[in-house]
């Protein structure tokens, strides 16, 4: 099942169950998703967004949460962060396993080996590389200094 089949479902299942709080965290992720669909009609009547383009709404939605939650926290606002926590939890659940360090670790060498990357100059093929591969299984943040940490390693340049 494609990832707008699983959240039509998740919504329909919401409304049954009268989910509130879960219903319009779904809903948010819906318009989400026909946002990037009205965005990439202009290109041309054969682009359609897929599950690649799907997962990426999915975390930059997870991502702009966190920093909800944090911003919440930091000025006292519990009840706010903590309701966003429950949205991140929602949208979590259509995200795939998240990658763990030594996973992220193996993840980065093989894809410095496969593009053949010896500088920091590669880089941009290595970040290509894992975006196409883990989308949404690992943040991007945290790896690209980790990449950069074994490219300098690697050519002793930095």
């Amino acid at each position: 099942m494609d990832m707008r089949a699983r959240v039509a479902e998740a919504l329909k299942t919401a409304m049954k169950e009268k989910a509130t709080a879960r219903l319009s965290t779904l809903r948010l992720i819906n318009a989400a998703i026909k946002d990037k669909d009205i965005a990439v009609r202009g290109e041309g009547d054969d682009v359609v967004v897929g599950d690649a383009e799907v997962l990426a709404i999915l975390g930059k939605m997870t991502k702009q949460r966190q920093e909800s939650a944090r911003a919440y926290e930091e000025g006292g606002r519990l009840d706010l962060a903590e309701r966003e926590r429950e949205e991140i939890s929602i949208i979590e659940e259509f995200l795939p396993k998240q990658l763990d360090e030594d996973e992220v670790a193996e993840a980065i060498r093989i894809a410095i080996t496969s593009t053949g990357a010896g500088s920091i100059r590669d880089m941009g093929k290595v970040m290509g590389e894992l975006k196409g591969r883990y989308t949404g299984q690992m943040d991007f943040g945290k790896v690209g200094p980790m990449v950069k940490d074994r490219l300098c390693a690697a050519s002793g340049q930095c």
